[in-house]
């Protein structure tokens, strides 16, 4: 069974930083197109950074100079090094990506999150 599993969150003071893994496991043949979501209390899923299994990356014009998306291919990992924070990066974090496992197709499979609080 192919899963996403993140971890990294916690409580962290403005201005500090943390970095959050993703991990990929299972049985899997392919995967590409790795994204790091968030969702802060009654608020709406948003993208927070992509990257491709080339290392193009693209990120939310909010996080842009402070946020890092990178994967590691032959770990099947992501990582999201975030930076001076703010208490508006306040959320739970998702890790998106599109696999196929081996011997199925291709679809979107989502982490269960990690919560990330940037408050004094």
């Amino acid at each position: 069974q192919v899963q996403l599993v993140e971890s990294g969150g916690g409580l962290v003071q403005p201005g500090g930083s943390l970095r959050l893994s993703c991990a990929a496991s299972g049985s899997i043949a392919s995967m590409r197109d790795t994204a790091w979501y968030r969702q802060a209390p009654g608020q709406e899923r948003e993208l927070v950074a992509t990257i491709t299994r080339g290392g193009v990356t693209n990120y939310a014009d909010s996080v842009k100079g402070r946020f890092t998306i990178s994967g590691d291919n032959a770990k099947n990992m992501v990582y999201l090094q975030m930076n001076n924070l703010k208490p508006e990066d306040t959320a739970v974090y998702y890790c998106n990506a599109k696999i196929r496992p081996a011997g199925s197709w291709e679809r979107a499979y989502w982490g269960q999150g990690t919560q990330v609080t940037v408050s004094e």
